[in-house]
């Protein structure tokens, strides 16, 4: 079949273009420009010039085309102002996800099918399986590179078109060795750590020059107001935090967490780590922009929840709301951070998800 690859110049993205290839598929790469690569990046970001290049080497050695799209106006709107927004709302975003909805699966797929592909495949590390019901979204083989809780929005109209070759490779180490023995350059290129846009110094800096007003210092105060110590921005804080927090003084010694921010006052809120997390009243979450890869259940569905992007399941029952909202009812008290993504489980089965409210 005709098949777009969607290409980022690293091993992953490369090894599934030259994979295809090799089976006799009609491969077309698209390498999206999403910002000014012109300034100096700093080691471990992805998506410099130089990763343009190597896509477009790639592609000339295994011999498909390869297309350069030009998306770095959708991507700063879409992406980085969205990001810069999110902060100054006190939220915890997930900037992934907003570009995989945004100018790849969206943007890419509508590219795919202007040019009469059938599939669209990318190097990211999850399952398409073929179910009873239809097409379902699982994790991958190798969970150490699991990527589902950053893919929970794709729609099922999107999964149906798109393909996952990774999902069921055992592990990077496997990746890299095809990528030898398909004689890519990029076999030992270094894997992105970083997000893409911020290619020197931190997201705090980023999101400061982008929203000054939120910028310098405040106060750390205790659930009554009372100043514990100063911080630096609130950018540089999450809610759920324990660690960073400076010199703040309590009396008593305990571990302090970032229970809130407060943005107009320019305030960080924290309470004793012990305390707050056997709050027993933090057992609901109120979701927002649910994704629904089942048929939403109206009476709910208890599954495993995933509430942060390294964090294990919590068990819970989802139940759907109007105005694509739900009401996550927790076994276990638990403190997620506005903003964050809120993924379902069932068993490695991706069911849904919704971002996380205040």
């Amino acid at each position: 079949m005709r098949i777009l690859v969607a290409m980022s110049g690293g091993v992953d993205s490369s090894v599934v273009a030259a994979l295809l290839k090799q089976q006799g598929h009609e491969v077309i790469g698209a390498t999206l420009q999403l910002y000014d690569h012109s300034g100096p990046a700093k080691p471990g970001a992805c998506c410099a010039g130089r990763d343009i290049m190597d896509a477009r080497l790639v592609a000339e050695k295994i011999g498909f085309p390869h297309y350069v799209i030009d998306a770095e106006s959708r991507f700063r709107d879409s992406v980085i102002e969205s990001f810069a927004d999110s902060y100054a709302r006190g939220e915890t975003p997930v900037p992934c996800v907003a570009c995989n909805q945004g100018v790849k699966f969206t943007d890419l797929l509508t590219m795919a099918r202007d040019l009469g592909c059938e599939a669209m495949a990318t190097g990211h590390y999850v399952r398409r399986v073929e179910g009873p019901t239809g097409v379902e979204m699982h994790r991958p083989v190798d969970r150490d590179r699991d990527q589902s809780w950053f893919l929970f929005a794709t729609t099922r109209e999107q999964l149906e078109f798109l393909r996952f070759p990774l999902g069921e490779m055992p592990d990077k180490a496997y990746v890299r060795a095809l990528a030898e023995e398909l004689g890519l350059d990029v076999a030992t290129k270094r894997d992105s750590q970083d997000i893409c846009f911020v290619t020197n110094g931190s997201y705090a800096t980023l999101v400061e020059k982008m929203r000054p007003e939120i910028g310098g210092p405040g106060d750390i105060v205790d659930e009554h107001g009372n100043v514990l110590g100063q911080h630096e921005g609130i950018a540089r804080y999450t809610v759920g935090q324990s660690r960073r927090l400076g010199d703040i003084h309590t009396g008593t010694g305990e571990r302090q967490m970032v229970t809130a921010i407060d943005v107009p006052s320019r305030r960080i809120i924290v309470g004793p780590r012990q305390k707050v997390i056997h709050d027993e009243s933090r057992r609901i979450v109120q979701l927002r922009d649910m994704n629904w890869l089942i048929d939403a259940p109206a009476d709910g569905v208890r599954c495993g929840v995933q509430l942060r992007a390294r964090e294990g399941l919590r068990q819970a029952l989802i139940r759907p709301l109007e105005g694509n909202r739900a009401e996550v009812q927790l076994e276990e008290p638990a403190l997620p951070a506005p903003g964050q993504a809120c993924v379902m489980y069932e068993g490695e089965r991706v069911l849904g998800g919704g971002f996380i409210l205040a």
